[in-house]
Order: C-alpha cells, then sequence, then structure tokens
C-alpha cells in the first residue's frame, strides 16, 4: 500500500469547512491532514475541535516548516491567495488554491511561474469540472459531436445571492463581485469545454444597482449596504483567437423570474447545455434534442476535487484544473474589468 499522502490547510473558514476537510476526511485511506492554519484563533479551534489535525498554526509559514506535508489547500480570502500559494510552492508543496487563482492575472503569472520553477503542480478550485454530466459533455466534444463550437453563452444569475457572511462584498480583499466569485465557475467550465481557445479581447460591462440599498432583500443572509464596494451585475462578450465567442453573465441581485446557472454551447454538428445536460442535433432532415442521464450525477464536485489533488500528489501527474487554466480566465477577468472602466473593449494578452 503505498503511503498516505500529507495535507496542510491554510484557512479554516467557510470552504475549508464546507469542502475541502469534509473531502480529504471522506478518503482517509489516501491522505491524513496532518496541519491546519488559521489567523484566527478561535476559528482554529472550533476546526481542530471536529478535525483534530496532528499540528495547529497561527502562522502558515509554520505550516510551511512541516517536511512531512506533501500538499497544501490554501483556503483564503482572494487578497490571501497569492503570498501562502507561492511560499507553499517554494517550500517544495503541491498546492490546490481556491479559485480565483489570485486577484489580478499578474499575481497567478507568478504563482504559476513559482510552481514551474520548484517542479510542483498547483491545481485551481474550480469544482464544475468534476460534475459527471460535464465529464460526459467534454466526452461528446471530443468526439466530434458538435463540430467547430463558435459561440456560447455562460451565465450565474442569482436573483437576491449577495452572501451575507465573509469578505465577498469588499472589493479591496476580493478583487471584485459576482463575475469574480461565480461568473469565474461558468467562465472556466465554458472554456475547458471549448477547448481553451486563447481570449484576445474583452468588452463589458458592471453594475451596482442594488448591493448598496438597506431597501434589498438578501437570500443568502443580509449584507451591509454601507460597506459594499464591488458590483453587483456584470456581462460581457469575449473574443477568442479562433474566432469563438463567449457572453458572460453574472449577478448577485437581479429582477428575474428565476435564477439561472447554465452554459450554453452552439456548434457546427450540434448544440448543448450544460444544466440539465441536453444536445440537439440536426439528423434526417430534422432537428432533435436528447437529454443523456450518467450515474451518480450528484456526487459532491468540491469532495471529487480534493480526491483528484491527492491523486496527482501520489500518481505524480498533472491536475485537470491547471494553474496556466486559472490564469487565463484571471486575464479574462482582469479584461472585463478594466473594460468597464475604460467604456471600451479591451486586449487580452
Amino acid at each position: 500500500m503505498s503511503k498516505k499522502v500529507k495535507i496542510g490547510v491554510i484557512g479554516t473558514g467557510g470552504i475549508a469547512n464546507g469542502a475541502h476537510l469534509p473531502g480529504y476526511s471522506l478518503i482517509p485511506d489516501d491522505c491524513e491532514v496532518v496541519a491546519l492554519c488559521d489567523i484566527d484563533p478561535a476559528a482554529l479551534a472550533k476546526t481542530q475541535e471536529k478535525y483534530q489535525a496532528k499540528y495547529t498554526f497561527e502562522n502558515y509559514h509554520d505550516l510551511l516548516a512541516l517536511d512531512e506535508i506533501d500538499g497544501v489547500s490554501v483556503c483564503t480570502p482572494n487578497y490571501a491567495h497569492f503570498q501562502p500559494t507561492v511560499d507553499a510552492l517554494n517550500a517544495g508543496k503541491h498546492v490546490l488554491c481556491e479559485k480565483p487563482i489570485a486577484m489580478n492575472a499578474q499575481q497567478g503569472a507568478e504563482m504559476v511561474a513559482t510552481a514551474k520553477k520548484n517542479g510542483k503542480f498547483l491545481q485551481i478550485g474550480y469544482n464544475s469540472r468534476f460534475a459527471p454530466q460535464n465529464q460526459l459533455l467534454k466526452k461528446f466534444i471530443e468526439a466530434g459531436e458538435l463540430g467547430d463550437i463558435y459561440y456560447a453563452r455562460s451565465q450565474s444569475l442569482r436573483q437576491r445571492g449577495i452572501p451575507g457572511w465573509g469578505v465577498f462584498i469588499d472589493k479591496e480583499k476580493q478583487g471584485g463581485g459576482p463575475l469574480i466569485d461565480i461568473g469565474v465557475h461558468v467562465l472556466d467550465l465554458t472554456m475547458w469545454l471549448m477547448g481553451h481557445p486563447k481570449p484576445v479581447a474583452a468588452s463589458g460591462v458592471t453594475y451596482q444597482k442594488f448591493g448598496k440599498r438597506s431597501d434589498i432583500v438578501g437570500f443568502m443572509g443580509q449584507w451591509d449596504y454601507t460597506k459594499f464596494t464591488v458590483e453587483d451585475f456584470a456581462s460581457a462578450l469575449i473574443r477568442f483567437d479562433n474566432g469563438a465567442t463567449i457572453v458572460l453573465e453574472a449577478s448577485f441581485v437581479a429582477n428575474l423570474k428565476q435564477e439561472v446557472h447554465n452554459v450554453t454551447l452552439l456548434g457546427t454538428e450540434g448544440g448543448a447545455e450544460a444544466y440539465p445536460l441536453s444536445i440537439t442535433q440536426e439528423r434526417h432532415r430534422s432537428l432533435f434534442t436528447y437529454e443523456p442521464k450518467v450515474p451518480n450525477p450528484n456526487i459532491n464536485t468540491h469532495h471529487a476535487e480534493m480526491k483528484a489533488f491527492v491523486e496527482c500528489i501520489r500518481d505524480n501527474r498533472e491536475p485537470l484544473v491547471t494553474g496556466e487554466h486559472g490564469l487565463l480566465v484571471a486575464k479574462v477577468m482582469d479584461a472585463i474589468y478594466k473594460s468597464s472602466e475604460l467604456g471600451r473593449e479591451v486586449t487580452i494578452d
């Protein structure tokens, strides 16, 4: 039996307790969480009570000094992704960093370069790719069933979904609102399904119409409207080097009949929708849509992500969601925000 992969977790807030730690705890034969770290002693103590790690630290440098740790989950807010990830890679650890990769593409590029320099891998937390339906859709695409995918629509639209906890409404710490929080998930999924064409330009708009108002109800807890500094809606047109385009929409708040979380793909041989999975094609001079069913469609994609991270360390193979992929998303995000500021299309290097 191969030895267990030893994991350290930096940040013991919502995403660590809701995704990473439960995911690791489900595969005790394959891995062990040996160390936890958080700058908040109370949060650390609460998490330690449940998971009983061998070590706890308030300074992540102490965690990284442990030789026995093979991989690190970085579960901090967006503004604290960069430094712990770079330091972990330099300490010889593989890293699973929560999405987005960082506050901007410049930080992301340095993280990717550091991973390469140290011969370690950097996985980014875009867990949507691990859904069985999305894995199946990727197989259909790779088999040529959709032909040349020339247009996609990526939507993550909440009605009243400003988080009432954490730093989601703080631009200084988060980098933005729904675009960088939930829009990145559908964008990453869409770019992966399309085979990662190179983004060349983006034209984006962001709006702040509800977040600063005291009269708007919160379905995800009530936020402090006096501290709201991010957008509450964003949309963009993204162009790629192969001529394809993606229209991206993300909202925390919008007056919609129902919430939308979907990816629509249009190709020369077929079209598809991701949620629920359907494929539309022409056959025998007629158009028809079929809805493939997969085993275990409701698996927890976060747990699948942790399992994949552990297996990549154990088997020394590249992750499904690489640092380079995370960097591509960050480049698009930067361009959309910049485009919104300037009021014109922005090129992506």
